[in-house]
């Protein structure tokens, strides 16, 4: 019979399975729980049913909870939308049942899914099935038993580290640690746990209640010890506090006051602004990969199997290594042989690092490397089926390389560049195959920042469009799709970010508080500390493109190049507005503040000649509202697909905190008629830098949210 996702079968050894269906990864839902307690409720009536199986169809278990609707809770203020199953279901109808309930698994095995197999009697996992619970990325905790029971399957000491940190572990792992009792092949999955259940019925195997053990706690002492610890290490977030709050109750109180205890944090959490936050973050990383036209209409992508990539250097390198981490062969190109060494060693480099951090195997770093070859000239290019120019910001250069690559090229590679900022009109402007061409935007360093920036021009083709977020799939980055202009979706948005910085520094305001109140924010680092690990180099040659293309509100600050000309590079010589020394945290630098004194008299922007007065909350807000009004005008323009789109970037590519949502949840927050009342006060006070973009105010005026999607994007509006 089947009904609400769920079937069951009776076999002949009188074993019942169900299975979960709900495609494409099962996922679980209201009316899921509702059936699978109804059928374990008529498996525990009937004669012929002496144990049962719970599994899932399709080779997978269950990818866990759906996602959505936790949003949909959160909108409508409503907590009975999420289905409450931890005691009712879990408790009483699986861990409590008269007859053995085992789990066979595999397949990506996450939250409520866990969740529902650790309150089954016994676990059999599929070999490489992977195990999380990472509730606490979405700012809420396990709701259904997973604080209590997974402590007791494995240790409080793995299970904190699977908790906290969102860690994901294989089956295999999993069966040392105790959380799964057998791993075998796929094939024999079934066979081996309906064999496993009829063993629980004659005591052939323990019938174990993971709620009512204790024999991995260790003594009372000995847990509160550990969760204390904890405690001063973890995360300051909400849910990781809670978390360890209700771990300390279920083992203190026992695991029935565990799981009461997590269900009531649970229903808290879920309603909290950090919860709200992540949530949206996380279903508008899902959204970036519906592009129309590209992905919506059948067409398939193209193989890349092999990419050269022109420039050894930071972020040719991390490109590089990125590729050859996703299966991809590279030819990494350079122009002489010290260039090419250089650039290799800092490929093996960046994975031996991985290895070092336990990311990676020593096999599959040794494979990863074999895939890359170095070369002085173009002729291995005539292999290719992508290449990507990673040089310097220099115009003149990229065109060059752009129409060196084509000629060498077969007529189907595409061609991409890495430019952070310029046009892409502009760098193809000498290539023929403008069809071909589009933007591979990485962001520093490349093969760890998650986020890939698809830039296409009015000819790029869909095709590929597509077969870039195909590579971009394959090398495990979040790809968003954008228009071409100067800065594209991402640094066009923040340039206001450092400018705004520079602006209040030539206004007064102290460097190093800046960096400390932005910390305070959410930000790992401050924007000067920023500029520092990137270079100074770079943010000159961006903030030229962006005075050329925006000049109506950019901030040209003398600072930079004054640091340059007294022999400051940041971090790469040690001399920035910090001071670097090995084994230690950078320390800001007061030799620095004559030369930020130098650059005030050369702006001579403050009022009076007398530094600004101005609260930390509107220091925060004087940074951040340009870049949201920045934000506006890219919405306007057309560049991305959605607003969430920004926001995914914002987290991803510029450390924007993700429990705050992205650039324009957070503006929706706050109000956009606060931010216009702001940004207008500013710019009658200090100048256009901050004056409210046209769609900034209409919405404010409107009282419209600026994630509202745009009728007719501005470019539209023009061509008509």
């Amino acid at each position: 019979m089947k009904q609400g996702g769920v079937t069951m079968e009776v076999g002949n050894d009188a074993v019942a399975i169900l299975t979960i269906s709900n495609p494409p990864v099962n996922i679980l839902s209201a009316a899921i729980f509702d059936r699978l307690k109804e059928l374990l409720i008529e498996a525990m009536r009937r004669d012929d049913v002496k144990a049962v199986v719970l599994t899932g169809n399709g080779g997978k278990f269950s990818g866990g909870f759906d996602v959505n609707v936790f949003e949909r809770a959160q909108k409508a203020g409503d907590i009975s939308i999420i289905p409450d199953v931890s005691v009712e279901l879990f408790v009483n109808v699986i861990e409590d049942a008269k007859k053995p309930v085992v789990a066979a698994i595999e397949g990506h095995v996450l939250g409520g899914a866990l969740e529902l197999a650790m309150s089954c009697h016994a676990r059999i996992a599929a070999t490489k099935t992977q195990l999380c619970l990472p509730e606490l990325n979405l700012g809420v905790i396990p709701g259904s038993g997973g604080t209590t029971r997974l402590p007791r399957l494995i240790g409080l000491p793995k299970a904190l580290e699977m908790l906290l940190l969102s860690r994901s572990i294989t089956s295999e792992e999993g069966n040392k640690l105790g959380l799964v009792d057998a791993v075998v092949p796929s094939e024999e999955l079934l066979i081996v746990s309906r064999q496993w259940a009829l063993d629980i019925t004659v005591r052939r195997k323990p019938w174990i209640r993971s709620l009512h053990r204790t024999d991995k706690l260790g003594s009372l002492f000995e847990a509160c010890t550990v969760i204390k610890k904890a405690k001063l290490t973890a995360k300051n977030m909400p849910q990781h506090q809670a978390c360890l709050d209700v771990i300390e109750e279920g083992v203190i109180y026992g695991g029935y006051h565990g799981i009461l205890k997590e269900l009531k944090v649970f229903k808290e959490l879920v309603f909290q602004e950090t919860s709200k936050g992540l949530v949206h973050a996380f279903l508008s990383q899902r959204a970036t990969t519906k592009v129309p036209i590209v992905n919506d209409i059948g067409r398939k992508p193209r193989p890349v199997k092999k990419v050269a990539v022109i420039g050894g250097g930071f972020m040719g390198s991390g490109i590089a290594t990125a590729l050859i981490l996703g299966d991809i062969s590279v030819i990494l190109k350079e122009i002489n042989s010290e260039y090419l060494l250089t650039g290799i060693k800092t490929v093996e480099a960046n994975i031996r690092g991985l290895v070092s951090r336990k990311e990676l195997t020593d096999d599959k770093a040794e494979k990863a490397l074999m895939r890359l070859k170095g070369v002085l000239d173009y002729s291995e290019f005539k292999y290719v089926d992508m290449a990507i120019e990673a040089v310097n910001e220099n115009i003149a250069l990229k065109q060059k390389i752009f129409a060196d690559t084509e000629r060498a090229c077969p007529p189907h590679c595409i061609l991409a560049s890495n430019t952070s900022t310029i046009d892409l009109n502009i760098v193809g402007e000498m290539t023929k195959s403008k069809d071909r061409i589009v933007g591979a935007h990485f962001f520093s360093p490349a093969h760890i920042t998650p986020l890939l920036e698809i830039v296409r021009t009015e000819k790029t083709s869909p095709q590929v469009i597509l077969d870039l977020m195909t590579v971009a799939k394959t090398i495990h980055k979040v790809p968003i799709v954008v228009e071409n202009c100067t800065g594209f979706a991402v640094n066009r948005t923040f340039f206001p970010y450092s400018q705004c910085a520079h602006l209040l520094v030539n206004m007064g305001i102290d460097v190093f508080r800046i960096d400390r109140l932005i910390g305070n924010f959410g930000f790992p680092i401050g924007p000067f500390q920023l500029q520092d690990l990137a270079g100074y180099g770079v943010a000159v040659a961006t903030t030229k493109e962006f005075s050329l293309s925006y000049p109506d509100r950019t901030f040209e600050s003398p600072l930079l190049n004054l640091l340059i000309q007294k022999g400051r590079n940041g971090k790469c010589n040690g001399k920035g507005y910090y001071v670097y020394e090995k084994g230690s945290k950078p320390k800001p630098d007061s030799s620095v503040l004559p030369i930020i004194d130098e650059s005030r008299r050369l702006t001579n922007v403050m009022l009076g000649g007398k530094p600004i007065s101005v609260t930390d909350e509107e220091i925060v807000k004087m940074i951040l509202f340009p870049v949201v009004n920045e934000a506006c005008r890219v919405l306007d323009d057309g560049i991305v697909i959605r607003a969430s789109d920004l926001d995914v970037a914002s987290v991803l590519g510029m450390s924007f905190p993700s429990y705050r949502g992205g650039i324009i949840y957070w503006a929706d927050t706050i109000g956009a008629d606060h931010v216009y009342t702001s940004l207008d006060k500013w710019s009658k006070l200090y100048g256009n830098f901050f004056r409210p973009s046209k769609f900034l105010e209409e919405r404010a005026k409107r009282g419209i949210p600026l994630s509202a999607p745009v009728s007719m994007p501005s470019r539209a509006r023009a061509s008509l």
